[in-house]
């Protein structure tokens, strides 16, 4: 059973079983990490980052990877579907995960804790499930709270600004590449991105998003208290902002 919160508009109830059960091969574990090349463990590695929430887990993917490679990771999500389907992907694949839990990002840190981990991270387009900007406004607070000083947070996000000026097209060279799988946006304006996913099988699923631009989002950072924003563009920097289809955003918890 999904979660539905009324207060933050995030709306869990959209990742039914059946969906999580697909997700995998939305996702095309084996090539995001071609295409990722390693980016995160570098990124967290070189902030001497050795704790990590990953507060929005999907079935996995990142948080496994992450705990592969000498991470302690907690995965969380507001989905208590994917949440269970991460600890199947951990179990099956001989990974220990610190902890595993469903989390509402607007109270984090009464779940995970204050000034408790050395990264935050918020993959996969996630944090565009929050409608409302006092919603996503809280939920960088509570990340704030939850990082240790001196820590950082990670957003990503598509490139809205070129879908929004200049139309959809996409590599899918790094998310949502599973073989066979088409993803695309069935409905797009300034405030909804209405996703579809078609899978080989001929199943259908939607997911409803807020279309997130570079700038606000980095505002949004530096509101909630983080400093020295830096933005990557399909991880790397600097980048065209009309060519790359994702954003990678990341921003420090000052130490004093």
């Amino acid at each position: 059973m999904g979660i539905r919160n009324e207060n933050t508009g995030l709306e869990h109830e959209q990742y039914t079983p059946d969906f999580a059960d697909y997700w995998d091969d939305l996702v095309g574990w084996e090539k995001r990490e071609e295409g990722e090349g390693g980016f995160y463990e570098r990124l967290l590695a070189a902030s001497n980052c050795e704790t990590v929430a990953d507060v929005a887990c999907g079935t996995g993917y990142h948080a496994i990877t992450l705990a592969k490679n000498g991470f302690k990771v907690t995965a969380s999500d507001g989905s208590e579907n994917m949440v269970r389907k991460t600890e199947e992907n951990a179990k099956q694949m001989g990974v220990t995960l610190q902890d595993t839990k469903v989390v509402d990002w607007v109270k984090a840190s009464q779940y995970l804790g204050e000034n408790s981990y050395d990264a935050v991270i918020c993959l996969g387009n996630s944090f565009t499930h929050l409608f409302e900007h006092e919603a996503r406004r809280d939920a960088l607070e509570e990340f704030f709270k939850v990082v240790k000083p001196g820590g950082m947070v990670v957003i990503d996000h598509r490139n809205y600004d070129s879908m929004l000026e200049h139309g959809y097209s996409s590599k899918h060279n790094y998310y949502y590449s599973g073989k066979g799988v088409d993803a695309y946006p069935a409905e797009l304006n300034r405030y909804l991105a209405r996703f579809e996913y078609v899978f080989p099988d001929g199943a259908k699923f939607q997911l409803k998003m807020y279309p997130l631009r570079q700038d606000y989002v980095s505002h949004l950072l530096e509101d909630a208290g983080f400093i020295n924003v830096v933005r990557y563009g399909d991880f790397e920097k600097p980048y065209d902002r009309d060519e790359v289809d994702f954003i990678q955003q990341v921003a420090y918890k000052p130490r004093g």
